[in-house]
């Protein structure tokens, strides 16, 4: 009685055993036909998006909105001054910005462990990367354009740069925490400084990770209008002095989308398929030129 009881032990144990593994199965496929739903929904919206982009933006494009500026109703008006005014600001914001949080990063990853300094600069990089970039305008407004009197592309350009800082920050101090201590060893070992060994080794370790988070940060304030409405303002005419309102395409498309002319909508259009596309171009672009590097 008792063998015929241990010879089915072993039995019993492999059912619950067999059991046990169907129910994983079962859970991991409907877990992966989740994620495979999700990731249908995202791609179909995002291919909405574009496709709706492309047919509505298409429509007014042509030679003349990258040759003329922009122009009252009616008078075949371009986006050639919102074009240059968008580079100046983004790629101004960008330089101010990029810098400024790769040092902070670096900080709170290489040299903030246990300090009360670090873990005070992580919340307010923090509460800036949450926060509404409708404050971040204002702040700028309080501190750039009201003493001194008027709107100007520089002052777009700082509040574009302080919407970059916290992204920028985030990222770098992700990726170089990635890094493994033990290169960081090997290069001390060899008789490198910290500095260069952070310079040297762990910037290049991490150097595609740090370059996306540039990309997010740029692909963010591409598209910002909030801010460069209580800084530059926006402007007609051609200009391409900072210390005048600059004009941009966000602005453009803020101030035509909802005018009731029909060509000032179809500028608006073609603005939204601009900055889509370019940002789009910007990404693919770096993936080319970093990809020899890893």
């Amino acid at each position: 009685m008792s063998g015929a009881a241990l010879s089915s032990s072993p039995s019993r144990d492999a059912t619950v055993a067999d059991r046990l593994s169907r129910n994983r199965r079962n859970q991991d496929r409907l877990v992966q036909a989740l994620c495979l739903l999700a990731t249908a929904i995202g791609l179909a919206f995002l291919l909405l998006i574009l496709a709706t982009l492309l047919y509505l933006g298409a429509k007014g494009l042509s030679l003349g909105v990258f040759t003329t500026v922009t122009k009252p109703p009616g008078s075949h008006g371009g986006l050639l001054n919102a074009i240059i005014g968008s580079l100046i600001q983004t790629g101004l914001g960008t330089l101010i910005g990029t810098p400024i949080g790769l040092l902070v990063g670096t900080y709170l990853a290489e040299y903030s462990a246990g300090s009360k300094l670090g873990d005070a600069v992580r919340f307010v990089s923090d509460v800036l990367l949450s926060a509404p970039s409708i404050l971040i305008g204002l702040f700028v407004y309080t501190v750039l354009v009201s003493p001194f009197g008027g709107f100007s592309g520089l002052a777009g350009s700082v509040a574009l740069a302080v919407i970059v800082i916290p992204i920028v920050v985030r990222t770098t101090e992700d990726m170089l925490r990635l890094i493994p201590v033990a290169m960081r060893e090997a290069a001390v070992a060899l008789g490198a400084p910290k500095w260069k060994a952070i310079v040297f080794i762990c910037y290049r370790a991490a150097l595609d990770g740090i370059a996306t988070g540039v990309l997010l940060a740029i692909a963010r304030i591409a598209g910002e209008t909030a801010p460069l409405l209580f800084t530059s303002l926006g402007n007609l005419n051609w200009s391409l002095s900072l210390a005048q309102p600059m004009s941009s395409l966000p602005v453009t498309i803020y101030q035509y989308a909802g005018s009731p002319f029909d060509d000032w909508v179809d500028l608006a259009w073609v603005a939204a398929l601009l900055i889509t596309f370019g940002v789009l171009a910007l990404n693919v672009l770096a993936r080319i030129v970093l990809r020899p590097r890893s």
